[in-house]
């Protein structure tokens, strides 16, 4: 499908193959294994001569390379992979482009930050995690000649938000790839390829799979920089099944009318605690008063679903908020249908020690929201109630 078209476009029908009775989405083809007429037309896909299906773990399979294309279309990339899950996606890409080095920016999922310090050095590859603070000075940290640069924006769950081209340029000086995190604005709010970046980083748990019901990740970016990625995930055995393929395709066709909604509910919701007695910080970079508000401006199309509220009280106070909430469910994750409330020193970045959360800014009195799909009023409502508690 050719890349004219716009994205809410590209979400139905990208990637589609027809089934044979007509039906208008790719079939989910659940086989692990596919035959031949002949060992020549076996080889022929082999040795990459011939598209075609052989084995689901190497991704081989029609339902994944449907999902592939229509995904890659979403970033407008030349390529897509597909992945077990977001960690899985970044895990691959570290060990195929990060073994000279790897340097991340600021704030970052828990689980991706440990990967970093404790798992990776393990093997034998530095990593470097300057502080958003400290990004002027990222060209001392360059100077250690890292292959990858690696980075959220907006960022979980500070939502610091980094000027991507200028960070690429710099990048790129020095002979590093940019890989970009995606996940919290989404490809309806941000083309981080069409920002310079090489790579573009998404867990399709959140987002992209929207119904929390589907654990995923994904990369996209040229195929000359996937290709390399691809053995490490056939070997490290990180393959979406068919199944959870279909569902992602499924939850695709309906992304930007999702998203569209979600910005416009976290923003109504982030204007209203904005001024509520009981809350001391609104992160949100569609607020004005949000410190990169222009920055955000200026390469996002939109603000997301996610917002970060700091209570004006102790921990134990903050926790007595998330308890009182009834419609918002506690719970990690995000990008669904639904609300979620979830503090970070209980869930996302738990695993950090509290010297190591304090430098980094995330307080014991931060609430991360995922704004869901339901009426702004009655988030906002549930919101006043359970801050009424203390």
């Amino acid at each position: 499908m050719t890349k004219e078209y716009e994205l809410s476009t590209q979400c139905v029908h990208a990637g589609e193959m027809r089934g044979v009775e007509g039906t208008p989405h790719t079939p989910i083809y659940n086989s692990t294994t596919f035959g031949f007429k002949s060992t020549a037309d076996l080889l022929d896909v082999v040795e990459g001569r011939k598209e075609g299906s052989l084995y689901t773990r190497y991704g081989l399979n029609p339902t994944i390379r449907s999902l592939e294309v229509k995904l890659a279309s979403l970033e407008n990339a030349e390529a897509g992979l597909v992945f077990a899950s977001g960690m899985a996606a970044e895990a691959a890409l570290f060990f195929a482009h990060g073994r000279d080095g790897i340097v991340c920016i600021g704030n970052a999922y828990g689980g991706t930050l440990e990967l970093l310090t404790d798992q990776l050095p393990l093997v034998g590859i530095s990593t470097y995690l300057p502080l958003g603070e400290d990004v002027d000075k990222l060209e001392e940290v360059m100077k250690n000649k890292p292959g990858l640069v690696f980075f959220e924006t907006p960022t979980n769950p500070t939502m610091e938000i980094f000027d991507i081209r200028s960070i690429s340029e710099l990048a790129h000086s020095y002979g590093a790839l940019v890989a970009i995190d995606n996940t919290f604005a989404s490809p309806v709010n941000q083309q981080v390829l069409a920002l310079d970046a090489d790579i573009a980083v998404h867990s399709a748990t959140k987002y992209l799979g929207g119904h929390s019901d589907v654990t995923g990740g994904a990369l996209m970016g040229p195929m000359e920089l996937l290709e390399p990625v691809l053995l490490w995930r056939k070997n490290l055995g990180q393959m979406m099944a068919p199944e959870t393929a279909a569902l992602l395709s499924r939850s695709l066709r309906t992304l930007p009318i999702r998203v569209q909604q979600q910005n416009r509910n976290a923003a109504a919701v982030a204007e209203a605690m904005s001024v509520h007695p009981r809350i001391s910080r609104v992160l949100y970079p569609g607020l004005e008063g949000f410190p990169q508000h222009e920055l955000a401006k200026s390469q996002m199309s939109g603000f997301g679903g996610i917002l970060t509220l700091e209570v004006d009280g102790t921990g134990e106070e903050t926790t007595r908020v998330v308890d009182n909430l009834k419609l918002i469910l506690i719970a990690p994750s995000l990008g669904g249908v639904e609300s979620l409330a979830t503090q970070p020193i209980t869930t996302t970045h738990y695993g950090l020690t509290p010297e190591e959360r304090q430098r980094r800014g995330i307080t014991d009195s931060m609430i991360r929201f995922s704004i869901g799909m339901e009426a702004p009023e009655d988030l906002i409502v549930d919101l006043n109630n359970a801050l009424s508690k203390i």
